[in-house]
């Protein structure tokens, strides 16, 4: 059995006032819908919008998380080429090198994982409160 694929083509082009756009940002803000296309089409089809408060301490720690997430995924990055070099390498004065590079990046990821763990820690402290 096939699924319908439901693709969005079909554009809706509204001209707003500042203050008309400034109301809908507001009302939009107030509920759990994460894109402003996806309230206004509720609203527009008459589907029930859930109005409730979002926990904005969450939203920026998701935030703040996802960034320190993508910080930790590149220094990992840089830190498995640094050691597939120096593994590569036959010569003692270009595994000297290496390792010394091998060693900052080391360095960098460490102190990557304490702001992870800070970070972290920071956030459990203010949540156990």
């Amino acid at each position: 059995m096939m699924e319908q694929v439901n693709n969005k083509t079909k554009w809706l082009h509204l001209r707003l006032s500042p203050t008309e756009q400034a109301h809908i940002n507001k009302a939009f803000k107030k509920t759990t819908c994460r894109k402003l296309s996806d309230y206004a089409r509720s609203i527009l089809m008459g589907k029930p919008v859930v109005s409730t408060y979002r926990d904005s301490s969450l939203d920026d720690f998701m935030t703040e998380l996802m960034k320190l997430k993508n910080d930790l995924n590149a220094c990992g990055n840089n830190f498995n080429q640094a050691v597939r070099k120096l593994n590569s390498l036959d010569k003692i004065e270009d595994k000297k090198r290496w390792f010394s590079y091998y060693d900052s990046s080391r360095q960098i990821l460490q102190d990557c994982i304490q702001q992870v763990d800070n970070y972290l820690s920071k956030m459990a402290d203010q949540w156990l409160q």
